[in-house]
């Protein structure tokens, strides 16, 4: 078993900005050279969610609506009362989805359903530099 391990980093515009991921991690795979196994994509940070989505303006709209609604931005979470840096709800949002998602690889590319791409989404209140671990296991 092989292991190829890169960083991306990628620039955030703050709270509910999402970002397609999928040509980024498909040339790591690629450049892996890794034809049968997985790939795990992890965002280093509490802040932050990878998933997967269909990448469309409905739904890049509606994910992080619905999560305003679920954990809307407030100064009542125990968070704000500790830190008073206004993204208590960030913290909630990111841990209720995940930092981090697992795709199998078959072929040398990524076992995707035709309307599902890789996506990040940031939930912190300030843009940010965010670095991102794609993991690539399996055989050549």
């Amino acid at each position: 078993m092989k292991t190829f391990r890169k960083r991306l980093e990628i620039t955030t515009r703050g709270h509910r900005h999402m970002q397609d991921l999928t040509d980024l991690v498909a040339r790591i795979v690629r450049e892996s050279q890794i034809e049968n196994g997985i790939v795990h994509v992890f965002n280093i940070g509490s802040t932050a969610v990878i998933g997967t989505i269909e990448f469309e303006p409905g739904l890049i709209h509606d994910l992080p609506e619905i999560l305003d609604r679920l954990m809307p931005p407030s100064r009542a979470y125990g968070h704000e009362q500790t830190w008073h840096d206004g993204n208590g709800h960030s913290h909630l949002q990111a841990s209720i989805l995940g930092p981090e998602i697992t795709v199998p690889i078959g072929e040398g590319r990524l076992i995707l359903g035709t309307w599902q791409q890789i996506f990040h989404l940031e939930c912190d209140v300030k843009p940010r530099q965010r670095n991102i671990v794609v993991t690539v296991q399996g055989e050549t």
